[in-house]
């Protein structure tokens, strides 16, 4: 049986959402459709992951063949490479620094979050768009304001910031200190000002779409699981932000006023500097604030889509739905407890040492929770091994095994030996950078036909996959080695030192598997802008899933529903239930309508809807559900 709804409710009245015709302008630039933003947050983010990568083959290139002659770079670089065709050590800081920086907020976050959360949210908690589309073409100009300005930079002098993405002073707070820390230091600020201003703005409009617009019966309990991780993502940019706000502020007062808030008895070159009173520990302690929630606020989304995707190519109900919010809560509020673990070696008491080492133990609990219910949810389904299910399972390995390395550096005791080595740039490239990249690229594939209306390649697909995850794997399973061995992170050259420079062979492994699968990326941006245009045209539900955004038009308009919107009677996650006629029931369909398979709990629900439905107009016919 199937549902007419003969009412005339909408719960989104105060919205003008009928189609009229509209400038290039309006329509795909300043626009306020939340799918058109989340579009132009995904082809940003996608330029600055060629930028960031590209960066990441320079300094591979001088890590793995430090005596290569880089004339052939010359113009593009300049005077980066100095007579000798060696790049010069400043700029190799400074390329480390940028990729860090652009791989981790350009990328990880505007690129993640804004994309999925700007065009998901709407469309899965039936709503006409966010709460306010003002506020969200604000979000967006702000970060692409940023992204200038952090590409300005690029291009002074003296080149971009050189301290590191975590820009600890005093390195990056005196100008004389090296000459990363000049000009492209205050941009590299006033570009993260911009930033956070556009996630403070979008996480606003995010945690307010949800509690406020969704749609009649979408209670939180029957929301998917993409929207909690979305929504909880919001709420800790929301709490974290501000901090490396303030922290970025007190900064350039550092650098530009004379105060002192991070600097004291500071000599350079003999001479004393007038700085007295402040602690460059204090600014540890506000960068990492933000900077472990961070992690969280990057791997949340990842998480989500992950869990969509699995679901829906298992053919399962997503194992432990409630385990699964709970554990997304744990790690929410956990996020905020454990940010000194990466200050074990900054001079920290022993007793609050464990005890952050306790609480970075207990945040693996939540996180082992959410790879046993993937693995089980996987665990005898019908697999349908799409691109996107391929990287979701791929996010999977990775978060398993670099979660893995996680619980040794937990440990302060073992942190001290490895800190600020290889075995901890191999860690967060596996549990942060590369399980969230594989993610983001999992729900490109898997709503590329919402976006677009068309199907991207299956068999690019398949190529971009294995030659990405098996190249991952042979970049950062070497660094767990060489890392223990001792090698330290952000060394302009090993071949001076005797106990690296037996590594050199697999420093240069390392480089040539890293150059690889950057240039492998280049099949799915192929893929991505060809099918765009030329791909195989989808249809409505192509993957015959059961949540709300594919139940609007192929090419849904700005309003997303063309009529009324949808009223959802059901959690998300019916996939072959036992004697349904088919092996997905979308979120549309009443239980009143499929006593055939309806459990117990549910029907003791069917009373009450019908009640609903009665007082709303709606009856039903005798068709047959169409789910595509």
């Amino acid at each position: 049986m199937a549902v007419a709804n003969m009412s005339t409710h909408d719960t989104h009245d105060a919205h003008d959402h009928h189609e009229h015709s509209s400038s290039f302008v309006s329509k795909y630039l300043f626009t306020t459709d939340h799918k058109m933003i989340g579009k132009q947050f995904l082809v940003t983010g996608i330029f600055w992951a060629i930028i960031g990568g590209g960066l990441s083959v320079l300094f591979r290139l001088q890590l793995g063949f430090p005596d290569m002659d880089m004339t052939f770079l010359k113009p593009f670089l300049g005077g980066w490479i100095n007579e000798t065709g060696q790049l010069d050590p400043n700029f190799y800081l400074a390329l480390v620094t940028m990729h860090g920086t652009i791989m981790v907020f350009f990328v990880l976050t505007a690129g993640l979050s804004g994309t999925f959360a700007n065009f998901l949210i709407p469309l899965q908690i039936g709503a006409r768009d966010m709460a306010s589309g003002f506020m969200n073409m604000l979000s967006y100009w702000l970060f692409f304001l940023a992204g200038v300005v952090m590409f300005i930079s690029l291009f002074l002098e003296k080149g971009p910031a050189a301290g590191g993405w975590t820009v600890y002073p005093p390195l990056s707070a005196l100008e004389q200190a090296i000459p990363g820390s000049g000009a492209g230091m205050t941009l590299w600020l006033v570009s993260m000002v911009l930033f956070i201003a556009s996630q403070l703005l979008g996480g606003i409009n995010y945690i307010s779409t949800v509690i406020n617009l969704r749609t009649k019966g979408m209670s939180f309990s029957r929301l998917p699981l993409t929207i909690w991780a979305l929504f909880l993502t919001a709420v800790v940019g929301l709490l974290a932000f501000p901090v490396l706000f303030g922290a970025a502020l007190l900064l350039l007062f550092d650098r530009s006023f004379g105060t002192s808030f991070y600097l004291s008895d500071i000599y350079i070159g003999g001479e004393a500097l007038p700085h007295t009173g402040g602690s460059s520990v204090l600014y540890q302690h506000l960068f990492w604030f933000l900077g472990h929630p961070e992690v969280y606020i990057v791997i949340l989304p990842a998480l989500g889509i992950t869990s969509e995707i699995i679901a829906t190519n298992s053919r399962k109900p997503i194992f432990g739905y409630k385990a699964m919010i709970i554990s997304l809560l744990g790690i929410t509020i956990l996020s905020f407890v454990v940010w000194a673990h990466h200050m074990f070696v900054s001079g920290m008491n022993p007793f609050l040492g464990s005890i952050f080492m306790f609480l970075t133990l207990i945040i693996a609990v939540p996180s082992a929770v959410k790879v046993f219910n993937y693995l089980t949810t996987l665990w005898r389904g019908n697999l349908i091994f799409t691109p996107a299910m391929l990287f979701a399972i791929g996010m999977v390995s990775f978060f398993i095994s670099g979660g893995l390395t996680g619980i040794f550096m937990g440990n302060s005791a073992i942190d001290i030996q490895i800190h600020d080595t290889y075995f901890i740039v191999a860690h967060f490239h596996l549990v942060m950078g590369s399980a969230a990249f594989f993610s983001m690229i999992a729900g490109v594939y898997h709503w590329f036909p919402k976006m677009f209306g068309r199907m991207m390649d299956v068999r690019l697909g398949y190529i971009h996959f294995w030659l990405s995850f098996v190249g991952v794997y042979l970049v950062f399973f070497p660094m767990h080695y060489i890392g223990i061995a001792g090698f330290p992170r952000r060394y302009y050259s090993f071949t001076n030192f005797d106990f690296t420079d037996k590594f050199t062979d697999l420093n240069m492994f390392v480089s040539i598997a890293a150059i690889v699968t950057f240039f492998a990326q280049f099949i799915f941006v192929f893929n991505f802008f060809y099918s765009m245009y030329r791909g195989r045209r989808a249809n409505q539900n192509p993957w015959r899933a059961t949540t709300l955004e594919w139940t609007t038009p192929i090419h849904p308009g700005h309003g997303n529903w063309p009529g009324e919107i949808p009223t959802v009677y059901r959690w998300p996650y019916d996939y072959s239930k036992p004697g349904a006629k088919e092996d997905f029931i979308p979120q549309t369909v009443p239980l009143s309508s499929t006593p055939e398979s309806n459990l117990p709990h549910e029907e003791e629900l069917v009373k009450i809807e019908k009640e609903i439905m009665e007082e709303d107009g709606i009856v039903l016919t005798t068709d047959e559900p169409k789910g595509s």
